[in-house]
């Protein structure tokens, strides 16, 4: 496996090796030992999969108790994914990474504690599958507003129409305005 930093260094894109034949292919998305030396040491608690439609924006989601590491990939379609750092007092916080996982790039992300997260989809649908580092704990998630301008994602809207989203999504808070941690 390859594991790639991006601007936020604790963000990590990884690239799996896949191996491929007229069967079809295979590739390992976990292991303990090879993702430990890499410096992501974390146990996992929890599964999850989603699906949805394309121009579905789910996020940016964290918990502020309890607060989950994710492994997040997709097994069908495509998504740009994202997450945003929300640790006061660090030299990026505010910051966001984002990068395009589909089933055809096998690419997972690595999305630390301390970090909100949510993703947009690009294909007619798509499955999500993440790997978390806590249970879930509905009383304790937060949101902040997918379209922040202090944040300034540059979501890839598909003919710049805007994305479909919860209601607890749309009533989101500014970062300015959240709760983050300490």
């Amino acid at each position: 496996m390859k594991f790639i930093p991006t601007r936020i260094p604790e963000v990590v894109l990884i690239e799996p090796r896949v191996f491929g034949d007229h069967r079809g292919f295979f590739l390992e998305t976990w292991q303990r030992q090879v993702f430990a030396e890499a410096g992501i040491d974390f146990p996992f608690v929890q599964d999850n999969h989603s699906r949805s439609r394309q121009g579905i924006l789910r996020g940016l989601h964290y918990q502020l108790v309890k607060p989950q590491g994710k492994l997040v990939r997709v097994i069908q379609g495509e998504v740009y994914d994202v997450a945003v750092d929300i640790r006061q007092g660090s030299p990026t916080f505010g910051q966001w990474v984002g990068e395009t996982l589909s089933a055809d790039n096998f690419r997972l992300l690595w999305v630390p504690p301390g970090f909100a997260h949510g993703f947009y989809v690009l294909s007619e649908s798509a499955e999500f599958l993440y790997k978390c580092t806590d249970f879930y704990a509905p009383a304790h998630e937060r949101a902040i507003l997918w379209n922040d301008p202090e944040i300034g994602i540059d979501w890839p809207l598909l003919g710049g129409a805007a994305p479909v989203l919860s209601a607890k999504d749309a009533a989101a808070l500014h970062l300015r305005q959240a709760e983050v941690y300490r």
